[in-house]
């Protein structure tokens, strides 16, 4: 299993979007900013979520993107479903047909475990709470006084 950067700035393009949730959409220009994204990637990642209907876009000049539903009902497992698949981390575990010591092997349900194990982790994890988290952080650091 590999998270790659789509996952990784997806998470983080929602996770603006859920600490901004109440606050109406938030521009594409703007989500790229606050996570340090380029536009041009922000767009791509955007345009995957829209299609598989975590975000909505919104036209006009107050226009944006807002989460589709709450972010206590998106998980982290659901954004790297759109944005890896769902494919095996071997592919044994999807066409056991593939490899001839299938009868033998004993690494296979190894890393079927493996998978599960992680699928369930990312499926018990929120966008509100990373939001959470990402608040009490912030408030954790030592407030900033220089001149």
């Amino acid at each position: 299993m590999r998270i790659t950067t789509k996952t990784r700035y997806g998470t983080r393009a929602l996770l603006e979007l859920a600490l901004h949730q109440d606050e109406g959409p938030l521009s594409l220009a703007e989500i790229a900013r606050r996570q340090e994204l380029s536009e041009k990637y922000a767009e791509s990642l955007m345009g995957r979520l829209r299609a598989a209907g975590v975000v909505h876009s919104v036209r006009g000049a107050q226009g944006g993107y807002l989460l589709a539903r709450d972010a206590a009902a998106i998980t982290v497992r659901e954004v790297y479903e759109v944005m890896e698949g769902v494919a095996p981390p071997v592919a044994c575990l999807e066409d056991a047909g593939l490899c001839s010591r299938v009868d033998q092997c004993v690494t296979q349900e190894v890393w079927g475990q493996m998978q599960q194990a992680a699928l369930e982790v990312l499926g018990g994890v929120t966008l509100a709470d990373l939001a959470e988290r990402y608040r009490r952080r912030l408030a954790a650091r030592p407030a900033d006084f220089a001149i």
